[in-house]
């Protein structure tokens, strides 16, 4: 064709890479472009997306120092002798992380390079339905155009520009994992990256304050919705973000609920005093903290990429690409992956299959589409929080209640024995039809390692596995997963659900 590529893909993150690595594989020409507009705090970095970036692995890896001073203090209980106190020091944890995502970023760079994708690190906006333009850092226009264009360039943390100081003081997640020395005392605003954030800041020793104006963990909530075959809710309700959030209290996570902050200013002391409105008291408050950091949710990272112009249809409210079940846009040969589209999971492995799969679509005479049913997830919280397939709510919305039902248990892991660990919200919850094969709708499990025991169940519930199967299956003695295969009282029997023996 008169086009230079086959395929173009604006956005270097998972979901773009894993459609051009693949796309290449099919012997076709692919480019990808992508570019890193700096935080308003001027952080940067290289390519590779939110997730490798900004996102899942450095703050895993930040999860994983917080349990390993846990560790440190149940060791103890254990005979080992540790001279107190312990003191953890961030700019050697920053550096580590910092350097394992740099190996990322090269490993990216080489991926592209031995497939043969050619790579332009420059912000791209479209001039037509096939070309893309854009200028590198010298400021050199370079013009691309290809057969298809796969937008996949996700979203940034927004930012609360309604409150004064927000933006000039204020730092979000995609500054917290680069910065080079502690945080201090931080105060996380709202939402479930922020209870992430927050529970490995007081899990390293530093003193977090999370305000909240509703509910935690909203974004799973309304991670719900209504699509067009049945609804595919991925996730959960009140009760799981409750005990999540009781655990990080009682672990030294302050929480202020119901509070608005209405400005940031800062101090001769270069701290940031935050005043905020308490909509239970309806008074004002203020205290002083180091570092304020926003969690108030993402918003599609589209601005400039001059979509209205090429007739590519976004959602009114959130801004987000609308798309089929083929991830096709409202233009032809212009499709969309990833966090950038309306309705689909913002999950790293969601927007890699997806792009995989669009890939194989376009050059591989499949026509297998991307299943976003029962797609499973876990909140890295200092208890973590995993779960797969309807919540409690979204499953009675879609059955009724008196067709679900609801088994449940509150376990002990072993290891929190001898260390004498309160287990008062390890928990997990299993959602049932109640029809003759209790075909399971869902899971929920909050304790230790809830990503590796919710993995291995998501693959019998892809399966249609139901309550019987389950209890035919032999658990793994001693583990927290076995309590799944464990799970004889229902909610609605009203029975204690607290586990006791071994």
């Amino acid at each position: 064709g008169k086009n230079e590529y086959d395929l173009l893909v604006v956005g270097g993150g998972s979901g773009g890479l894993a459609c051009a690595k693949e796309a290449a594989q099919f012997g076709r020409k692919v480019a990808v472009l992508d570019y890193v507009e700096p935080s308003p705090r001027g952080t940067t970095w290289g390519l590779g997306g939110t997730c490798v970036n900004v996102g899942c692995i450095p703050k895993k890896l930040m999860h994983q120092a917080a349990l390993l001073g846990s560790a440190l203090k149940d060791a103890q209980h254990y005979g080992w002798n540790i001279s107190q106190p312990v003191h953890h020091t961030w700019s050697v944890m920053a550096q580590g992380v910092q350097n394992y995502v740099k190996s990322l970023n090269w490993g990216y760079r080489v991926q592209l390079q031995d497939k043969k994708v050619k790579y332009f690190n420059i912000k791209g906006s479209f001039s037509d339905p096939h070309t893309v333009r854009g200028l590198t850092k010298a400021g050199k226009e370079t013009i691309v155009t290809a057969d298809n264009i796969v937008i996949a360039t996700g979203g940034r943390p927004k930012y609360p520009t309604h409150i004064a100081g927000a933006l000039e003081y204020g730092i979000t997640s995609d500054d917290l994992f680069w910065l080079k020395e502690s945080p201090g005392k931080t105060i996380p605003l709202l939402i479930d990256v922020s209870l992430e954030c927050a529970g490995f800041l007081t899990g390293i020793g530093l003193d977090a304050t999370v305000m909240m104006r509703s509910i935690p963990l909203r974004g799973f909530d309304q991670a719900s919705h209504i699509s067009k075959k049945k609804q595919i809710c991925f996730t959960t309700q009140q009760q799981m973000a409750s005990l999540v959030t009781e655990h990080m209290e009682s672990y030294g996570t302050k929480f202020l609920k119901r509070c608005l902050p209405t400005k940031v200013e800062k101090l001769k002391s270069n701290r940031l005093q935050v005043t905020w409105k308490n909509a239970d008291l309806n008074t004002e408050e203020t205290d002083s903290f180091d570092t304020v950091m926003w969690a108030v949710g993402r918003v599609p990272d589209a601005k400039t990429l001059n979509l209205e112009a090429v007739g590519v249809k976004t959602h009114s409210e959130t801004g987000k690409i609308i798309v089929d079940a083929s991830e096709a846009t409202s233009v032809p040969h212009i499709y969309a992956v990833g966090d950038i589209t309306e309705g689909r999971p913002e999950l790293t492995p969601t927007a890699i299959a997806a792009g995989k799969l669009l890939a194989r679509r376009l050059f591989g005479q499949s026509s297998e589409l991307m299943d976003y049913d029962n797609v499973p997830t876990t909140v890295f919280t200092p208890l973590e929080y995993g779960c797969v397939g309807l919540s409690e709510e979204a499953a009675v919305q879609c059955h009724g209640s008196d067709n679900i039902e609801v088994y449940h248990a509150y376990y002990k892991p072993l290891e929190f024995t001898v260390a004498e660990r309160d287990a008062t919200q390890c928990y997990v919850k299993m959602v049932c039809l109640r029809e003759r094969e209790q075909r399971i709708l869902g899971l929920h499990f909050i304790g230790p390692n809830a990503g590796e025991v919710i993995q291995g169940f998501a693959l019998g519930i892809k399966c249609g596995a139901t309550y019987p199967q389950l209890m035919k299956t032999v658990g793994i003695h001693p583990t927290c997963a076995e309590e799944v295969t464990k799970l004889r009282i229902t909610k609605r029997s009203g029975l204690d659900a607290t586990v006791t023996g071994c």
